[in-house]
């Protein structure tokens, strides 16, 4: 089952985020260093790497939230850090890695404080408000927790909340960070097929960090690989996807196969170089990466 998508490589000269020689750093820590990157429009991008690599550091900077030290981030070819506050907020949208809600609030009240951005001065809340934010409640199956309190829900119920307020802003491009995090594999694919719904049927540019490997082949149009800082590779999965850069960035020996429902690439881990120990399910030919 698959969706026809122009190539990636057709659009990257149209790119919906730009980062053009970033240097992030938190305090006298350097995270990242003279880094380019593009996040094409109208595609799904998954950004990919090992813990501390650099992902969420580089996903806040695209979003406004990190000074870069040195480099600029172009939202639609336009300087961020030059725009209006309000301004980036109505065309991206965040979900952080980890968010906090202020004490007694509901989920509905919550997930309405998306809609602020698109909030004026003397304007009152909006039959499009209301809307939005029904809209969103009823893509994150979070209707039924609308005057629950936030701080009761389980770990799984408010990432569906959060991910509810980022739907709510209604913006063109939104930003990830770990969406899965918290949620059983039946909830985990279901934001998936949510992500896909956005993209594909309502034309929305969507950028996120996720660290399941067969999940960002199955449903990325473009994969950003990240290590130490740097992006060691980058394009469609099936180009990106090889068995010598997970040995390499991820330090997994692995096979890397058509999965025979999907066609996408899929990771089939054999065991971690990190350790010494061989892996007792893999045939000695299996663990030469030289192999074809």
């Amino acid at each position: 089952m698959t969706t026809e998508k122009t190539p990636v490589g057709d659009v990257l000269d149209r790119t919906a985020i730009e980062g053009r020689q970033l240097t992030l750093s938190y305090d006298d820590r350097r995270i990242i260093e003279d880094l380019d990157v593009q996040i094409p429009h109208g595609e799904i991008t998954v950004i990919l790497g090992p813990n501390a690599c650099g992902k969420s550091t580089l996903l806040r900077a695209l979003a406004r939230l990190l000074i870069p030290q040195h480099g600029d981030v172009l939202l639609g070819g336009e300087e961020i850090r030059k725009m209006p506050p309000k301004a980036p907020a109505r065309r991206l949208g965040l979900l952080p890695q980890t968010s906090t809600a202020p004490p007694g609030i509901t989920v509905v009240d919550l997930i309405a404080r998306g809609r602020f951005p698109h909030q004026r001065m003397l304007s009152q809340w909006s039959e499009a408000d209301q809307l939005a934010v029904a809209r969103a409640m009823e893509a994150t199956r979070t209707t039924p927790l609308a005057d629950r309190l936030v701080e009761e829900l389980s770990g799984g119920q408010r990432q569906r909340v959060w991910i509810a307020m980022v739907l709510a802003q209604n913006t063109p491009v939104m930003l990830l960070d770990e969406p899965t995090t918290y949620l059983d594999i039946s909830h985990q694919l279901e934001v998936m097929e949510l992500v896909r719904h956005l993209n594909r049927d309502e034309g929305r540019t969507v950028a996120l960090v996720l660290h399941d490997l067969n999940q960002a082949c199955r449903y990325a149009d473009h994969l950003i690989v990240m290590s130490d800082g740097r992006i060691a590779s980058r394009g469609r999965p099936d180009e990106v996807m090889t068995e010598k850069l997970l040995a390499e960035v991820f330090s997994l020996e692995a096979r890397v196969v058509p999965d025979p429902v999907f066609g996408s690439p899929l990771v089939v881990p054999l065991r971690s170089l990190e350790t010494s120990t061989p892996s007792h399910h893999a045939t000695p030919e299996a663990h030469s990466l030289d192999r074809p």
